[in-house]
């Protein structure tokens, strides 16, 4: 097989690429903080079971509450054969503008044996809104929603939402606890990302297609949610260096190194959205078991032979 042709040339760099953090001095005392402020805060969760057309499918509709008082909207579905049986789960994030979906659509992983707790992402697609204040105005779409305050960014609010998500699956006592996942595509890749950096309760992640990863290259570069913030700042140059700043307290260039469980990336080489640099600054600053899925012809897409490798790194994991 040749082994200089292009891809084979294109992977390397990118096997290769490591750009400069971007971090601030006080990075690690802003997420010591944030995960102290929200520690204890209560999730006020409520459970109601859903009707299915899949016999082989127990749900229940979840509402609890993350980084406010904003009802998040969640589904929680297991085999219906394993009724109270401590079982492995999946916390599943959506990709950007999207929504948790239909508890049919789980089917492949109850099949599998395990739980999945999919929520919607505040003021997205789904049937949960968003009670963020916001302090100056905002571009289209939500990334831009707070973007000139770290402390009220949006990006803020879904990460604690992600994380208090983690914790109710946490509580339940027909889940393995030591088995609990995060999974998500694009921005759900996001989620998945931070949130195995944050969080001791993952013991696996699956980050098909992340952002929230080198942002300063994709808010430049990417046809990604990113543009929102370049359309702010086109309209306020003056503020590029704090929406910068902002954003490099999420960017998992900074934060990757925390990753401390078994982690599976996908990438597409055709990807404008998740570009394959911004994918690669972060993998290669993973130091934990880890595998790069990478597809040379693919956009911005889960293919479904991808689909299925997931599963298989799942099932590995899991039995």
């Amino acid at each position: 097989m040749m082994k200089n042709h292009a891809i084979a040339r294109r992977v390397r760099e990118l096997e290769q690429y490591a750009p400069m953090h971007t971090a601030q001095s006080d990075l690690a005392d802003f997420w010591q903080y944030t995960l102290q402020q929200f520690k204890d805060k209560p999730l006020h969760a409520q459970q109601t079971k859903q009707v299915t057309p899949m016999k082989a499918i127990e749900s229940y509709q979840v509402i609890y509450e993350g980084f406010d008082d904003t009802p998040l909207h969640g589904i929680y579905v297991r085999p219906a054969d394993q009724k109270g049986q401590p079982i492995p789960c999946i916390v599943m994030f959506h990709g950007y503008t999207m929504n948790k979906g239909y508890p049919e659509d789980y089917a492949h992983w109850t099949a599998m044996g395990y739980a999945v707790f999919a929520i919607d992402i505040r003021g997205q697609g789904g049937d949960t809104g968003n009670h963020l204040n916001s302090d100056f105005g905002m571009s289209s779409g939500w990334l831009s929603q707070g973007l000139l305050d770290k402390d009220h960014f949006y990006y803020r609010a879904i990460t604690v939402d992600a994380l208090k998500a983690i914790e109710w699956v946490a509580q339940q006592a027909d889940v393995d606890h030591t088995k609990i996942a995060v999974y998500g595509s694009s921005q759900g890749g996001g989620l998945a990302l931070i949130t195995s950096a944050l969080s001791d309760i993952p013991v696996i992640a699956v980050a098909n297609i992340p952002n929230m990863s080198h942002m300063d290259f994709g808010i430049l570069n990417s046809e990604s949610s990113l543009r929102e913030a370049a359309q702010l700042v086109s309209r306020y140059p003056e503020h590029l260096d704090q929406v910068l700043e902002t954003l490099s307290y999420f960017d998992m260039i900074n934060l990757a190194d925390r990753i401390q469980v078994p982690i599976l990336i996908s990438c597409g080489l055709k990807d404008t959205v998740c570009m394959p640099e911004t994918v690669y600054a972060v993998y290669n600053r993973i130091h934990s078991e880890k595998e790069m899925c990478l597809y040379p012809f693919d956009g911005h897409m889960v293919s479904p032979y991808h689909q299925r490798k997931t599963m298989e790194f799942v099932q590995k994991h899991f039995g």
